[in-house]
């Protein structure tokens, strides 16, 4: 992990699969912590946490007694696919939002509405893998409740980590 490798490089340089050299990663305590984006360079109090992943010691994920519903967002542009998947994400937010849970949105990609500051209310910067948002629920677990993951108004790439996870 040090030299920046996911369990699925490992495990194809290993010749062993995914889900072993992670199992091996979680019996060494090797997980990563989210630390979050100073989105106003120090200047102010940033309000919205948006995090990103790092083999460091400490978390910055406070916690949280309502429970949370994490997001998969759409992930990166695609040819053919329009801004429809991202628009559902945002909207599923909002809605969940209003049923009274904390909103969690993963997206790797910044030039989305999904991860603009008002859109949840946390948000991770973090690639749409299985070993990524394996991790992710992890952390919001250890940070209070999870009341399930949506994986359906994505699109294509959360959808293929549905039966995974």
């Amino acid at each position: 992990k040090r030299h920046g490798f996911s369990d699925a490089q490992i495990a194809e340089i290993r010749g062993l699969r995914e889900d072993v050299v992670r199992e091996v990663r979680h019996a060494l305590g090797v997980r990563p912590v989210y630390k979050t984006v100073d989105t106003c360079a120090a200047e102010f109090a940033a309000k919205t946490p948006y995090f990103y992943s790092s083999y460091d010691e400490e978390s910055e994920v406070a916690p949280r007694e309502k429970p949370a519903v994490i997001i998969l967002g759409s992930g990166p542009n695609r040819i053919g696919q329009g801004i429809e998947f991202d628009y559902s994400c945002v909207h599923a937010s909002f809605a969940l939002s209003e049923a009274g849970y904390e909103t969690v949105m993963v997206n790797c990609n910044p030039e989305t509405v999904s991860t603009d500051y008002d859109t949840s209310d946390r948000l991770y910067f973090e690639p749409l893998t299985l070993e990524d948002v394996l991790e992710i629920v992890h952390a919001e677990t250890l940070a209070g409740p999870v009341a399930g993951v949506v994986v359906q108004l994505g699109g294509q790439t959360p959808l293929g980590l549905a039966q995974a996870l």
